[in-house]
C-alpha cells in the first residue's frame, strides 16, 4: 500500500492548496512590507494597523451577530412548525 502511486486527483488538489497557501502568504507578506516601508512615520503606520484591526473586528462582530440572529429566526420557525405538527397529531 505504501508504494501505491497517489491518484492524480488527490495530487492535483494538494498542489492547488499549496499554490493558494503560497499566494495568501505572499499577499500577507506584501501588505506587511508595504506598511513597513511606506513613507509614513512609524506612529502613523501603527495607527493605520490598529484602525484596520478595529474595522475588521467590528465587521466580524456585525457578521457574527447577523448570523446568530438568522440562526435564532430559523430556530423559532422550526419550533413553531414543530408545535403546529404536534397540534395536528
Amino acid at each position: 500500500m505504501e508504494n501505491e502511486p497517489k491518484s492524480s486527483e488527490s495530487s492535483s488538489s494538494n498542489d492547488n492548496i499549496k499554490i493558494l497557501g503560497a499566494l495568501l502568504l505572499g499577499a500577507a507578506v506584501g501588505v506587511g512590507l508595504g506598511m513597513l516601508f511606506a513613507p509614513d512615520k512609524g506612529s502613523e503606520t501603527r495607527k493605520k494597523i490598529i484602525k484596520t484591526g478595529e474595522d475588521l473586528k467590528d465587521d466580524f462582530a456585525e457578521k457574527l451577530n447577523d448570523f446568530v440572529e438568522g440562526v435564532k429566526d430559523k430556530f423559532e420557525e422550526a419550533k413553531t412548525k414543530a408545535s403546529d405538527l404536534k397540534d395536528k397529531v
